[in-house]
C-alpha cells in the first residue's frame, strides 16, 4: 500500500494532511475551553451586579487580598455601597459617544471619613451640552452621599485610543491613576519619590441609575454586564475546517488512486 501510495504521488498530501489535522482540531479544543471559560466569566459577573452591596473597607479588602501589588485585584464588577462628599473640584470627563449624541461619563473624587482612600465615581453620562458643571448646577450635590455601584478596574492602554487630553479634561480610557493628577498630568518617577503620595482607591465604581441625580443630570447606570461569547463559531470554524480537511484529503485520495490504477492496471 505504502509504494501505491507514493508511486500515485500522495505522500506528501498525506504528510501535511497528518501534520495540519492536529493543529485544526487543537485550535476547535481551545476555543471550546475559551468559550466554556467566558461563559462561567460571564455568569460570576452577572451573580456580582446582582448580588447585595458590600462595604467599601470589604471591596478594598478583597482587592488587596486577592492581589498584594493592587494591579489586578478580582473586583470587577463587585457591587459596592460607599459613604462620602463629593469634591466637584475633581471632576474628570472620559469619552463616552451614543447613537443619539456626542458624550461624556463624569468621573467624581469622592471624598471618605477616617483616612479611607478617595475613590472616582463614574456619577453617569453627559451629552455634550452639560459637559460644563455650571449647566448641571443642581446635581453637583454637597455634603455626605450614600452611592451604590460596580466596581471596575483602569482600562488597560489601547494603541487605538487618542490619548488622553488632561489640560482639556478630555479623557479617553479609565485611567485613574492618571485622572487625579488633573490638568498637571502624572509626575516623574523622581517627582514621585520625593512625594508623599496619598492612596487612592486601585478602582472606580459605577454608580447605579437609582436614585437619580438632582436635575437628572448625570445620568446613572452607565454599566452593562454584557460580554461577547463568540467563541462557538470559532468551534465550528475549526472542527468544520478539520472535518473539511478529511473529506477532501479522502476525495484526493481516492481520484488519484484511481488515475494510478486505471494507468496501472494489475496484471
Amino acid at each position: 500500500m505504502l509504494a501505491r501510495w507514493r508511486a500515485a504521488g500522495l505522500m506528501w498530501p498525506a504528510i501535511l494532511t497528518v501534520l495540519t489535522l492536529p493543529l485544526l482540531i487543537g485550535l476547535g479544543t481551545w476555543q471550546l475551553q475559551r468559550m466554556n471559560w467566558k461563559a462561567d466569566l460571564i455568569a460570576k459577573l452577572e451573580a456580582r451586579a446582582k448580588a447585595e452591596p458590600v462595604s467599601y473597607t470589604a471591596a478594598l479588602g478583597e482587592f488587596v487580598k486577592s492581589d498584594p501589588d493592587l494591579k489586578t485585584g478580582d473586583v470587577e464588577y463587585l457591587r459596592v455601597r460607599v459613604t462620602g462628599t463629593f469634591d466637584h473640584s475633581e471632576e474628570r470627563h472620559i469619552y463616552a459617544p451614543r447613537t443619539s449624541s456626542q458624550g461624556w461619563n463624569v468621573y467624581t473624587l469622592l471624598k471618605l471619613d477616617g483616612g479611607q482612600p478617595p475613590v472616582y465615581i463614574n456619577r453617569g453620562w453627559v451629552s455634550d451640552k452639560f459637559k460644563d458643571p455650571a449647566t448641571r448646577a443642581e446635581g453637583q450635590i454637597a455634603g455626605p452621599v450614600t452611592i451604590t455601584g460596580l466596581a471596575r478596574l483602569d482600562e488597560p492602554k489601547s494603541m487605538f485610543a487618542a490619548p488622553n487630553d488632561p489640560k482639556s479634561n478630555r479623557w479617553y480610557q479609565r485611567d485613574t491613576w492618571a485622572m487625579r493628577w488633573g490638568e498637571k498630568g502624572p509626575p516623574t518617577p523622581a517627582e514621585q519619590q520625593m512625594m508623599q503620595l496619598q492612596g487612592y482607591a486601585p478602582f472606580s465604581i459605577d454608580a447605579e441609575a437609582e436614585p437619580a441625580n438632582p436635575g437628572g443630570w448625570p445620568k446613572g447606570g452607565t454599566t452593562a454586564v454584557k460580554l461577547p461569547n463568540s467563541h462557538l463559531q470559532y468551534v465550528v470554524t475549526w472542527y468544520g475546517l478539520a472535518l473539511t480537511l478529511l473529506v477532501i484529503f479522502g476525495v484526493f485520495v481516492r481520484q488519484k488512486l484511481a488515475e494510478f490504477d486505471a494507468k496501472h492496471p494489475q496484471p
